[in-house]
């Protein structure tokens, strides 16, 4: 069996507040881009911490249920319009990395941030608020 981390909507918001202010600290941005699904809830904090109604959402997959696949993400969907620096990539988590390497190739100016980043996952994100082990999280929108 799989030993599980579940975090709560509680410490979820909490953590989410915690990154703004890092991301606050980094620069101006003025549009955001949401890594559906995970992504999709700090997404939406973040909007509303820094009054960016500028919102997108891209669509990755990079899990088969609970089971990571072998080979890279796949981009189901990536209509997202001009992207620069002043553009914030959020994910939920940072696990392998391998889903912000794909983000960064795309979106070379963005800044990627998740809430989240695992020892491997930590190093490809430009901020991230909590370090977490590796184990399996369990988000409150998975219960």
């Amino acid at each position: 069996m799989v030993e599980k981390i579940h975090i709560s909507w509680e410490d979820f918001h909490q953590h989410t507040k915690h990154l703004v202010s890092k991301i606050k600290a980094t620069g101006e941005y003025n549009k955001i881009i949401a890594v559906s699904r995970g992504g999709l809830f700090p997404a939406g904090i973040i909007s509303y911490e820094l009054d960016i109604r500028n919102t997108q959402a891209i669509n990755i997959s990079s899990y088969d249920g609970e089971k990571q696949r072998e080979n890279e993400a796949v981009v189901i969907d990536a209509h997202v319009g001009k992207v620069d620096e002043h553009t914030l990539v959020i994910d939920d988590l940072s696990d392998t990395g391998k889903t912000f390497q794909l983000l960064r190739q795309m979106f070379p100016k963005a800044k990627v941030v998740s809430v989240y980043a695992k020892p491997i996952g930590a190093a490809y994100v430009d901020i991230y608020e909590v370090d977490m082990p590796d184990k399996w999280l369990v988000f409150p929108w998975d219960i």
